[in-house]
Protein backbone atom coordinates (compact mmCIF):
# COMPACT_ATOMS: atom_id res chain seq x y z
CA UNK A 1 0.00 0.00 0.00
CA UNK A 2 3.34 2.14 -0.80
CA UNK A 3 3.93 3.05 2.75
CA UNK A 4 0.53 3.96 3.95
CA UNK A 5 -0.31 0.99 6.24
CA UNK A 6 3.24 0.70 7.70
CA UNK A 7 5.79 3.17 9.82
CA UNK A 8 9.10 3.21 8.97
CA UNK A 9 12.08 2.09 10.47
CA UNK A 10 13.31 5.03 12.28
CA UNK A 11 11.59 8.45 12.83
CA UNK A 12 11.40 11.32 9.94
CA UNK A 13 10.78 14.04 12.90
CA UNK A 14 13.89 15.94 13.15
CA UNK A 15 13.55 16.47 9.27
CA UNK A 16 9.97 17.71 9.65
CA UNK A 17 11.17 19.92 12.21
CA UNK A 18 13.97 22.04 10.12
CA UNK A 19 11.96 22.43 7.44
CA UNK A 20 8.30 23.67 9.37
CA UNK A 21 10.70 26.15 11.99
CA UNK A 22 12.73 27.80 8.89
CA UNK A 23 10.91 31.64 9.15
CA UNK A 24 10.99 31.18 13.59
CA UNK A 25 14.26 32.64 13.12
CA UNK A 26 13.48 35.72 10.98
CA UNK A 27 10.24 36.01 12.95
CA UNK A 28 12.56 36.95 16.09
CA UNK A 29 14.86 38.78 14.15
CA UNK A 30 11.93 41.22 13.75
CA UNK A 31 11.12 40.92 17.41
CA UNK A 32 14.04 42.08 18.33
CA UNK A 33 15.67 44.18 15.42
CA UNK A 34 12.83 45.78 14.41
CA UNK A 35 10.57 46.36 17.58
CA UNK A 36 12.77 46.01 20.33
CA UNK A 37 10.20 44.33 22.33
CA UNK A 38 12.06 42.94 25.37
CA UNK A 39 13.27 46.65 25.64
CA UNK A 40 9.74 47.62 25.76
CA UNK A 41 8.72 44.90 27.81
CA UNK A 42 11.31 45.32 30.45
CA UNK A 43 9.44 48.67 30.75
CA UNK A 44 5.87 47.87 30.48
CA UNK A 45 4.55 44.51 30.57
CA UNK A 46 1.89 43.59 28.72
CA UNK A 47 -1.27 41.65 28.12
CA UNK A 48 -1.37 40.37 23.91
CA UNK A 49 -3.99 43.20 23.66
CA UNK A 50 -1.95 45.91 24.83
CA UNK A 51 1.09 44.97 23.13
CA UNK A 52 -1.07 44.72 19.98
CA UNK A 53 -1.94 48.40 20.36
CA UNK A 54 1.50 49.60 21.76
CA UNK A 55 3.31 48.32 18.44
CA UNK A 56 0.20 48.57 16.24
CA UNK A 57 0.56 44.72 15.54
CA UNK A 58 -2.77 42.72 14.02
CA UNK A 59 -3.50 40.00 16.86
CA UNK A 60 -2.95 36.99 14.81
CA UNK A 61 1.01 37.45 14.26
CA UNK A 62 1.30 39.01 17.53
CA UNK A 63 0.02 35.45 19.28
CA UNK A 64 2.47 33.40 17.05
CA UNK A 65 5.27 36.09 17.97
CA UNK A 66 4.57 35.59 21.75
CA UNK A 67 3.94 31.88 21.93
CA UNK A 68 7.89 31.56 19.98
CA UNK A 69 9.34 33.93 22.82
CA UNK A 70 7.19 32.12 25.60
CA UNK A 71 7.70 28.48 24.15
CA UNK A 72 11.83 29.60 23.82
CA UNK A 73 11.93 30.89 27.76
CA UNK A 74 12.30 34.38 26.29
CA UNK A 75 8.91 35.59 27.69
CA UNK A 76 6.81 34.88 30.89
CA UNK A 77 3.18 35.17 31.10
CA UNK A 78 1.43 35.37 34.34
CA UNK A 79 -2.18 34.65 35.05
CA UNK A 80 -3.56 37.83 34.04
CA UNK A 81 -1.94 37.24 30.31
CA UNK A 82 0.55 39.81 31.21
CA UNK A 83 3.65 39.01 29.40
CA UNK A 84 6.99 40.27 30.84
CA UNK A 85 11.00 39.43 29.50
CA UNK A 86 12.73 36.61 31.74
CA UNK A 87 16.22 36.43 32.93
CA UNK A 88 17.57 35.08 29.53
CA UNK A 89 15.78 37.97 27.50
CA UNK A 90 17.04 40.72 30.20
CA UNK A 91 20.69 39.52 29.61
CA UNK A 92 20.59 38.86 26.51
CA UNK A 93 18.33 40.61 24.38
CA UNK A 94 17.85 44.22 25.83
CA UNK A 95 19.79 47.36 25.53
CA UNK A 96 22.05 48.30 28.19
CA UNK A 97 23.19 44.26 29.06
CA UNK A 98 26.97 43.72 28.77
CA UNK A 99 25.57 39.89 27.24
CA UNK A 100 23.22 41.74 24.76
CA UNK A 101 23.04 40.28 21.60
CA UNK A 102 20.92 42.15 19.63
CA UNK A 103 23.01 43.77 17.25
CA UNK A 104 24.05 40.30 16.33
CA UNK A 105 20.26 39.85 15.71
CA UNK A 106 20.44 43.38 13.44
CA UNK A 107 23.16 41.95 11.10
CA UNK A 108 20.15 40.15 9.55
CA UNK A 109 18.12 42.80 9.39
CA UNK A 110 17.84 43.32 5.92
CA UNK A 111 17.02 39.84 4.83
CA UNK A 112 13.92 39.60 2.89
CA UNK A 113 11.66 37.18 5.52
CA UNK A 114 12.36 39.64 7.78
CA UNK A 115 11.08 42.55 6.53
CA UNK A 116 7.87 40.72 5.21
CA UNK A 117 7.18 39.96 8.86
CA UNK A 118 7.79 43.55 10.06
CA UNK A 119 4.94 44.36 7.53
CA UNK A 120 2.45 41.05 8.42
CA UNK A 121 2.80 41.96 11.96
CA UNK A 122 1.35 45.67 11.53
CA UNK A 123 -1.31 44.54 8.73
CA UNK A 124 -2.48 40.94 9.81
CA UNK A 125 -1.99 40.43 5.93
CA UNK A 126 -0.05 36.78 5.05
CA UNK A 127 3.01 37.86 2.75
CA UNK A 128 4.22 35.75 -0.99
CA UNK A 129 5.35 32.91 -0.39
CA UNK A 130 9.41 32.24 -0.16
CA UNK A 131 10.09 31.89 -3.79
CA UNK A 132 7.37 34.25 -5.51
CA UNK A 133 7.62 37.55 -6.50
CA UNK A 134 6.41 40.69 -4.82
CA UNK A 135 3.25 41.11 -6.96
CA UNK A 136 2.36 37.15 -6.82
CA UNK A 137 -0.76 36.25 -4.81
CA UNK A 138 -0.22 34.96 -1.07
CA UNK A 139 0.05 31.37 -0.21
CA UNK A 140 -4.09 31.08 -0.88
CA UNK A 141 -4.22 32.81 -4.39
CA UNK A 142 -1.31 30.71 -5.20
CA UNK A 143 -3.41 27.78 -5.15
CA UNK A 144 -4.88 28.77 -7.97
CA UNK A 145 -1.79 28.16 -10.07
CA UNK A 146 -1.24 24.66 -11.54
CA UNK A 147 2.43 24.67 -11.52
CA UNK A 148 2.39 26.09 -7.36
CA UNK A 149 -0.42 23.91 -6.83
CA UNK A 150 1.50 21.07 -7.82
CA UNK A 151 4.46 21.74 -6.17
CA UNK A 152 3.10 22.02 -3.03
CA UNK A 153 0.42 19.51 -3.32
CA UNK A 154 3.65 17.10 -3.59
CA UNK A 155 5.19 18.63 -1.14
CA UNK A 156 2.50 17.75 1.68
CA UNK A 157 1.92 14.54 -0.39
CA UNK A 158 5.03 13.05 1.07
CA UNK A 159 5.11 14.17 4.71
CA UNK A 160 1.48 12.96 4.92
CA UNK A 161 2.44 8.95 4.08
CA UNK A 162 3.92 8.82 7.08
CA UNK A 163 1.68 11.36 9.14
CA UNK A 164 -1.46 9.50 7.88
CA UNK A 165 -0.18 6.19 9.20
CA UNK A 166 0.13 7.48 12.46
CA UNK A 167 -2.91 9.64 12.70
CA UNK A 168 -4.65 6.25 11.26
CA UNK A 169 -2.91 4.54 14.27
CA UNK A 170 -4.17 6.89 16.77
CA UNK A 171 -7.90 7.00 15.79
CA UNK A 172 -8.46 3.29 14.94
CA UNK A 173 -11.30 3.02 17.59
CA UNK A 174 -12.54 5.95 15.44
CA UNK A 175 -12.35 4.43 12.17
CA UNK A 176 -13.43 1.04 12.99
CA UNK A 177 -16.81 2.40 13.63
CA UNK A 178 -17.19 4.61 10.27
CA UNK A 179 -18.10 3.60 6.81
CA UNK A 180 -17.98 6.91 5.12
CA UNK A 181 -15.68 9.27 5.35
CA UNK A 182 -15.33 13.07 3.85
CA UNK A 183 -12.02 14.84 3.93
CA UNK A 184 -12.21 18.45 3.74
CA UNK A 185 -9.56 20.56 1.81
CA UNK A 186 -7.79 16.94 2.01
CA UNK A 187 -5.06 18.10 -0.69
CA UNK A 188 -3.85 14.92 -2.36
CA UNK A 189 -5.86 12.47 -0.61
CA UNK A 190 -3.08 11.19 0.83
CA UNK A 191 -4.85 10.99 4.74
CA UNK A 192 -7.93 9.47 3.13
CA UNK A 193 -6.04 6.78 1.54
CA UNK A 194 -4.28 6.27 4.64
CA UNK A 195 -7.31 6.04 6.77
CA UNK A 196 -8.72 3.98 3.99
CA UNK A 197 -5.43 1.53 3.73
CA UNK A 198 -6.02 0.89 7.56
CA UNK A 199 -9.55 0.64 7.66
CA UNK A 200 -10.75 -1.75 4.55
CA UNK A 201 -14.62 -0.74 5.25
CA UNK A 202 -14.29 3.08 4.56
CA UNK A 203 -15.00 4.53 1.52
CA UNK A 204 -14.10 7.98 1.20
CA UNK A 205 -14.24 11.36 -0.87
CA UNK A 206 -11.96 14.31 -1.00
CA UNK A 207 -13.10 17.53 -1.50
CA UNK A 208 -10.83 19.51 -3.34
CA UNK A 209 -10.90 22.71 -5.46
CA UNK A 210 -9.60 23.11 -9.10
CA UNK A 211 -6.72 22.62 -10.14
CA UNK A 212 -5.71 20.45 -6.77
CA UNK A 213 -8.25 17.76 -7.60
CA UNK A 214 -7.31 16.60 -10.39
CA UNK A 215 -3.91 16.04 -8.91
CA UNK A 216 -5.59 14.54 -6.12
CA UNK A 217 -6.94 11.56 -8.83
CA UNK A 218 -3.68 11.33 -10.11
CA UNK A 219 -2.26 10.61 -6.48
CA UNK A 220 -4.69 8.22 -5.41
CA UNK A 221 -5.29 5.97 -8.50
CA UNK A 222 -1.26 5.65 -8.14
CA UNK A 223 -1.69 4.31 -4.94
CA UNK A 224 -4.26 2.29 -6.49
CA UNK A 225 -7.30 3.16 -4.07
CA UNK A 226 -9.61 4.80 -6.72
CA UNK A 227 -12.27 2.34 -6.10
CA UNK A 228 -12.66 3.23 -2.40
CA UNK A 229 -11.49 6.97 -2.38
CA UNK A 230 -13.19 9.52 -4.52
CA UNK A 231 -12.46 13.02 -5.55
CA UNK A 232 -15.17 15.70 -5.54
CA UNK A 233 -14.58 19.17 -7.01
CA UNK A 234 -15.50 22.04 -4.57
CA UNK A 235 -14.59 25.16 -2.77
CA UNK A 236 -15.17 23.94 0.60
CA UNK A 237 -16.15 27.38 1.45
CA UNK A 238 -18.46 27.94 -0.53
CA UNK A 239 -20.05 24.52 -2.68
CA UNK A 240 -22.08 22.05 -1.10
CA UNK A 241 -21.04 18.91 0.27
CA UNK A 242 -21.83 15.15 0.41
CA UNK A 243 -23.75 14.98 3.15
CA UNK A 244 -24.15 11.27 5.23
CA UNK A 245 -21.05 10.98 5.70
CA UNK A 246 -20.10 9.43 9.36
CA UNK A 247 -16.79 10.72 9.62
CA UNK A 248 -15.33 14.24 8.53
CA UNK A 249 -11.76 14.92 8.20
CA UNK A 250 -9.90 18.38 8.39
CA UNK A 251 -6.13 17.32 8.19
CA UNK A 252 -3.53 20.63 8.38
CA UNK A 253 -6.77 22.45 7.33
CA UNK A 254 -7.65 24.92 10.29
CA UNK A 255 -4.03 26.04 10.84
CA UNK A 256 -4.56 28.36 7.42
CA UNK A 257 -7.26 29.82 8.70
CA UNK A 258 -8.70 32.43 11.24
CA UNK A 259 -11.62 32.00 14.35
CA UNK A 260 -13.96 33.02 11.64
CA UNK A 261 -12.96 30.41 8.87
CA UNK A 262 -12.87 27.99 11.54
CA UNK A 263 -16.04 28.26 13.27
CA UNK A 264 -17.33 28.37 9.70
CA UNK A 265 -16.14 24.91 8.14
CA UNK A 266 -16.69 23.15 11.43
CA UNK A 267 -20.44 24.34 11.42
CA UNK A 268 -20.98 23.13 8.15
CA UNK A 269 -19.62 19.99 9.03
CA UNK A 270 -22.05 19.61 11.88
CA UNK A 271 -24.90 20.43 9.29
CA UNK A 272 -23.70 17.53 6.79
CA UNK A 273 -23.04 15.03 9.45
CA UNK A 274 -24.56 11.98 9.68
CA UNK A 275 -26.69 11.51 12.75
CA UNK A 276 -23.99 10.47 15.80
CA UNK A 277 -20.97 11.22 13.63
CA UNK A 278 -17.26 12.26 13.97
CA UNK A 279 -14.92 14.85 13.41
CA UNK A 280 -11.29 15.01 13.11
CA UNK A 281 -9.04 17.93 13.37
CA UNK A 282 -5.57 16.80 12.40
CA UNK A 283 -3.28 19.27 13.44
CA UNK A 284 0.23 20.54 14.91
CA UNK A 285 -1.07 21.48 18.36
CA UNK A 286 0.61 23.43 21.16
CA UNK A 287 -0.33 23.05 24.69
CA UNK A 288 -2.95 24.63 26.45
CA UNK A 289 -0.86 27.12 27.86
CA UNK A 290 1.00 28.20 25.08
CA UNK A 291 4.45 27.26 26.50
CA UNK A 292 5.23 24.43 23.73
CA UNK A 293 5.93 22.14 21.84
CA UNK A 294 8.70 24.51 20.48
CA UNK A 295 8.44 22.53 17.23
CA UNK A 296 5.09 24.11 16.90
CA UNK A 297 5.88 27.09 17.93
CA UNK A 298 8.27 27.51 15.53
CA UNK A 299 6.32 26.10 12.84
CA UNK A 300 3.12 28.48 13.64
CA UNK A 301 5.96 31.64 12.21
CA UNK A 302 5.81 30.39 8.80
CA UNK A 303 1.93 29.93 8.48
CA UNK A 304 1.60 33.53 9.94
CA UNK A 305 3.97 34.78 7.65
CA UNK A 306 2.14 32.90 4.46
CA UNK A 307 -1.17 32.16 5.18
CA UNK A 308 -3.82 33.80 6.82
CA UNK A 309 -3.85 31.22 10.30
CA UNK A 310 -1.71 29.68 12.63
CA UNK A 311 -0.97 27.26 14.97
CA UNK A 312 -3.79 26.73 17.67
CA UNK A 313 -3.63 25.18 21.19
CA UNK A 314 -5.82 21.78 21.17
CA UNK A 315 -8.12 23.49 23.79
CA UNK A 316 -8.92 26.48 21.90
CA UNK A 317 -9.37 23.59 19.06
CA UNK A 318 -11.84 22.37 21.46
CA UNK A 319 -13.12 25.35 21.73
CA UNK A 320 -14.44 26.32 18.57
CA UNK A 321 -15.62 22.41 18.35
CA UNK A 322 -18.16 23.51 21.05
CA UNK A 323 -18.93 26.32 19.32
CA UNK A 324 -20.39 24.87 16.36
CA UNK A 325 -21.84 22.47 18.46
CA UNK A 326 -19.29 19.31 18.74
CA UNK A 327 -18.67 17.32 21.94
CA UNK A 328 -15.03 16.86 21.91
CA UNK A 329 -13.71 13.48 22.80
CA UNK A 330 -10.71 15.10 23.78
CA UNK A 331 -6.92 15.04 22.34
CA UNK A 332 -4.65 12.49 21.28
CA UNK A 333 -1.13 12.75 20.04
CA UNK A 334 0.20 11.17 16.76
CA UNK A 335 3.20 11.92 15.43
CA UNK A 336 5.67 14.60 13.67
CA UNK A 337 4.39 16.66 16.30
CA UNK A 338 0.93 16.15 15.15
CA UNK A 339 -1.96 15.55 17.17
CA UNK A 340 -5.87 15.15 16.60
CA UNK A 341 -8.78 16.62 18.10
CA UNK A 342 -11.96 13.67 18.20
CA UNK A 343 -15.42 15.59 18.42
CA UNK A 344 -19.06 13.94 17.87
Amino acid sequence: MTGLDRLPLTDPATLLRYRDGVYAIDLLTAAVAEFRIFDALRERPGTLAEICERFGWDERPADALLTLCLANGYLDCDGDGVFSPTTTALEHLCEGSPWDLTPYYGSLRDRAVVQDFVRVLKTGRPAHWAGLDEASDDWHGSMLSEDFARAFTAAMDCRGVFLGKKLADAVSDVLAGARRLLDIGGGSGVYSCALAANAPQIEATVLEQTPVDAIAREKIAQRRLADRVRVETGDMFRDGWPVGCDLHLFSNVMHDWGKAEILALLRRSRETLAPGGKVLVHEAFLDPDKRGPLPVAEYSCILAHSTQGRCYAWSEMEGFLAEAGFRSLGYRPTGGDRGVVVGE
